[in-house]
């Protein structure tokens, strides 16, 4: 894109008429591919296929095929079927225990004197640790929380995978319809090349311009070479996105076309607020948060203890039945830290949805100036550059008729557009 922008510059400063009508002959290449680029807006995009066996896939089909196979979307969904087990878990009463226990008399040996004493015994008991009211049902609501939050992760990562898939897809599609137009202007700039030559050789030139020529043919071959690894990049980033083997064939994109933007600064500003999953993600982390500082709260009461004890004494003496009930009294110094604690992860948390909110608000409306900057851009290209670089053409052939060479080779718009921004500058 080089060579298009120096030959408005390399014109002004001409002084013979055999380099200006030179330079008027590649100019009237890049016009006249201008102005079929119209016609034909995706002819870039069919050549590129036709140098591909594989057909093209549309993005739809890659982000289904990618929600099935993806592996970083497969993690996050077991990682919430996992976490919607330890609600019951943490809500559960603790462990029975149950208690066998042998008393003897006189004697260390098991179950010695067990027939004549009525001290000796073999008891059979259970004891429950029971939770104060309420606290097993905050235990619950925070593991639910927390599933909550892997649960709106899902969708995090879905998004995630989306617009990388998203973002390589399009960049791709980009690539192989550009790299069509290189390989057309690498053509013509060999015709250019050979044209500047041969006005060389029959003393109408001179050696400048056939260095120029070439230097203008290397740096496309550049570009292709450049085009070509950028190209090999995005197709394994989206075979590891689909989880493909690096060896499967290649993906050929669909060709690109302009969409208007539907929605106003205001609308994309309130869906991020009520849909975006990074936002409801630190939502979902503030509830859990709250429901801890409640669950530490409630540690502060006291838990009990139930226990029953049978012993039995072989039968000549009566049998020995016990009941118990014990109070757990807490440690009240830890669980203050354990609350400060929770409160100042609620805190974290709250301030955390706050910073999300205002990042995930800039970044779409930095998002929404770019989409109505490159709208206008588009505009600017297709209703200002293109026609004023054409106008500038004929005026300046009217001037210098350029002398008979071979046939113009038509060259895509997008030559066009960037010969007409260097013309701007």
């Amino acid at each position: 894109m080089e060579a298009s922008c120096a030959f408005p510059r390399q014109l002004a400063r001409a002084r013979s008429r055999g380099v200006t009508l030179i330079r008027l002959g590649i100019v009237l290449l890049l016009v006249s591919s201008g102005m079929q680029g119209q016609q034909n807006g995706i002819a870039g995009a069919a050549d590129a296929q036709s140098h591909s066996s594989t057909p093209p896939v549309s993005l739809k089909d890659l982000l289904r095929e990618a929600e099935q196979n993806s592996p970083e979307i497969a993690v996050a969904e077991h990682g919430y079927a996992a976490a919607t087990h330890v609600a019951r878990q943490a809500s559960a009463l603790p462990d029975t225990q149950v208690t066998v226990q042998q008393f003897a008399v006189g004697s260390p040996r098991p179950f010695a004197g067990y027939t004549n004493s009525e001290f000796a015994y073999v008891g059979l008991g259970a004891s429950q640790e029971i939770p104060y009211p309420g606290k097993r049902g905050l235990r619950g609501q925070v593991a639910n929380r927390e599933a909550d939050v892997r649960r709106v992760q899902i969708e995090s990562v879905r998004r995630t995978v989306t617009d990388k898939i998203k973002a390589a897809y399009f960049r791709l599609a980009y690539l192989q319809q550009t790299l069509s137009v290189l390989e057309r202007n690498d053509k013509l700039l060999k015709d250019v090349e050979q044209i500047v030559e041969s006005r060389y050789r029959v003393g109408q030139g001179n050696q400048q311009e056939v260095l120029k020529a070439q230097l203008q043919s290397t740096k496309i071959l550049q570009e292709i070479t450049m085009h070509h690894r950028e190209v090999g990049q995005l197709e394994a980033q989206l075979k590891q996105l689909l989880n493909r083997p690096q060896e499967s064939p290649n993906i050929q994109a669909e060709p690109l076309a302009a969409r208007t933007l539907t929605y106003t600064a205001s609308d994309l500003l309130s869906l991020a607020k009520q849909q975006n999953p990074d936002v409801q993600t630190h939502q979902a982390m503030l509830a859990k948060t709250e429901s801890q500082v409640e669950l530490a709260k409630k540690e502060f009461r006291p838990d009990f203890t139930v226990q029953y004890m049978y012993q039995n004494t072989n039968r000549k003496f009566r049998d020995y039945y016990m009941a118990g009930f014990s109070v757990i009294l807490p440690n009240r110094g830890r669980h203050k830290a354990e609350l400060a604690e929770a409160e100042a992860t609620r805190d974290q948390a709250n301030k955390q949805l706050e910073a999300a909110v205002q990042q995930r608000l800039a970044e779409v409306q930095d998002q929404y100036v770019v989409a109505q900057a490159s709208a206008e851009q588009l505009k600017i290209y297709k209703d200002g550059l293109i026609p004023q670089s054409n106008a500038t053409f004929q005026s300046a052939l009217v001037a210098n008729p350029p002398s008979p060479v071979k046939p113009a080779v038509p060259v895509p718009a997008t030559v066009l557009m960037s010969f007409a921004t260097g013309m701007t500058t």
